[in-house]
C-alpha cells in the first residue's frame, strides 16, 4: 500500500517536534491530510510527562484499528538527561502499566528520542559539531528546521547516516524501519 493511503499518528511534546516530525514524514511520502497530531498543550506541565501518560491510549487506539486501517503511531520525545534506553524503557514501563503488552515485532510504532533534545539533531544536520550532553539552543521559529530535515531526507538518508552522526539519530534510522 501507498505512503499515501497510510494513516500516521504523531505523538510529540511540542511545536519544534511536531514540524521537524511532520517534515519528515510528508517528505518521506506521507499525506499531509493523514497525519493527525497529539501534542502537549502549551502551559500545562511538563511535556514529556504527557506524551508518556498519553502513549498507552495512543497504542491501544493503534492496535484497536491496525487489524482494518493502515496506520502508523509515530512518538517523538525528548531523552533530556535520560539515555534513549532508559526512555524506551520508561514507555515499555507505561504499556505494561496500563495491562498492554510491549511494542511487539511487526507492530507499526516507532519511538524516536533524540538526545538531549530534537534541537540536538537540527544542530548536526546543519553541520555544526554537536554532543548529545548539550542543550541546544531552540530555533528562533520551529520552521526554520524545514531546510534541515529536507537535507535529512534527500541527502543524508539515501546514502545512510555517517559514523559521525549523534547515536540517537542512528537510533531514531532503527525505530523508522517500523513504520516505513
Amino acid at each position: 500500500m501507498a505512503k499515501d493511503d497510510v494513516q500516521l499518528v504523531l505523538l510529540c511534546e511540542d511545536k519544534q517536534q511536531e514540524v521537524f516530525a511532520r517534515q519528515f514524514f510528508i517528505h518521506r511520502g506521507f499525506d499531509r491530510r493523514k497525519i493527525r497530531v497529539n501534542r502537549s498543550p502549551p502551559g500545562e506541565g511538563a511535556a514529556e510527562r504527557y506524551v508518556r501518560n498519553r502513549y498507552p491510549q495512543e497504542v491501544r487506539r493503534h492496535r484497536s484499528k491496525s487489524a482494518h486501517l493502515s496506520i502508523c503511531l509515530a512518538v517523538v520525545i525528548d531523552a533530556d538527561a535520560y539515555t534513549v534506553a532508559q526512555r524506551l524503557t520508561q514507555f515499555d514501563s507505561e504499556l505494561e502499566d496500563d495491562g498492554q503488552r510491549k511494542r511487539q515485532a511487526g507492530e507499526k510504532i516507532a519511538v524516536f528520542v533524540p538526545r538531549r533534545n530534537i534541537e540536538t539533531w537540527i544542530h548536526y544536520l546543519r553541520e555544526q559539531a554537536v554532543d548529545e550532553e548539550t542543550a541546544y539552543p531552540k530555533l528562533a521559529r520551529e520552521s526554520d528546521c524545514k531546510p534541515d530535515v529536507e537535507k535529512l531526507v534527500n541527502q543524508i538518508c539515501p546514502s545512510g547516516l555517517p559514523n559521525d552522526a549523534p547515536p540517537s539519530l542512528h537510533t531514531a534510522c532503527d525505530e523508522l524501519q517500523k513504520i516505513v
